[in-house]
């Protein structure tokens, strides 16, 4: 089991127990008593976990969402599949609003040979995109969140408010039938809605782990999207039901 999918392993733990202990871990990711210290440190140094005797507590309350960091390592494959299905639904001369989450990165970095006008939400994309020749970069205003980097506040809603684009990218926090799609951050929360008003479709990215989640911000209904793409590990059940109510469920291979 490599890092990332232990680091997961831990953090999906510790969502459901108060408290974990190596022999857990290493029973869990058949990973040595060395490497799962390791994997605990490290987590402490995100963060996430706090260590104790013999094991670890979580130091994150349900509302905050994990690291960028962290987040990043998570699902790895799935991402990049979802973002090479996305691509394919962008099509050069378009204009784009490209959303702060980790899969949103994943398909900025299969733009770069493209030419569109593309407005990044976060500032990790925009860094991803700032080289590519034929990219036109539009930067909104607005805050940087700490770690995230994401653009948030008036002056980013503003930036939106004042554009339309051909297509928004949306990469949500958590997403569910009954809760919709959701943000951890309500400043996120308000940015993902505007791009949604100021596009004339919406593609929503969200890989199987974010299916039956809910977060604090409330962003859209489930079906609001024009198209949601997801890997196979997302429920078929509600695959189908939104289907059946008219949104497109793509699922990259």
């Amino acid at each position: 089991m490599r890092s990332a999918e232990r680091h997961q392993v831990i953090v999906e733990r510790l969502r459901v127990v108060d408290r974990v202990t190596v022999q857990e871990l290493v029973e869990a990711t058949e990973a040595s008593d060395m490497t799962v210290r390791r994997d605990l440190d490290f987590l402490a140094a995100q963060g996430v976990l706090k260590r104790v005797h013999g094991g670890a507590v979580s130091a994150m309350p349900s509302g905050l969402e994990p690291p960028h960091s962290l987040r990043a390592q998570a699902a790895v494959a799935a991402k990049q599949a979802i973002a090479r299905a996305a691509v394919k639904h962008l099509h050069d001369g378009e204009t784009i609003v490209l959303d702060s989450g980790t899969t949103a990165l994943e398909t900025a970095k299969l733009l770069h040979d493209r030419t569109m006008t593309v407005m990044p939400l976060s500032l990790h994309v925009a860094h991803e995109l700032a080289d590519a020749p034929r990219i036109r970069l539009l930067m909104p205003g607005g805050e940087a969140r700490k770690g995230e980097l994401s653009l948030v506040g008036p002056l980013t809603v503003a930036s939106l408010r004042a554009l339309r684009f051909d297509a928004a990218v949306l990469s949500p926090c958590a997403f569910s039938l009954e809760a919709g799609m959701t943000a951890f951050d309500l400043g996120d929360a308000e940015v993902k809605q505007e791009a949604l008003k100021v596009a004339s479709r919406s593609i929503v990215l969200a890989d199987g782990a974010k299916w039956d989640r809910a977060a604090l911000a409330y962003v859209c209904a489930a079906d609001r999207p024009d198209l949601i793409i997801t890997d196979d590990s997302a429920p078929e059940d509600q695959r189908t039901l939104l289907t059946q109510r008219g949104t497109l469920v793509e699922v990259a291979s």
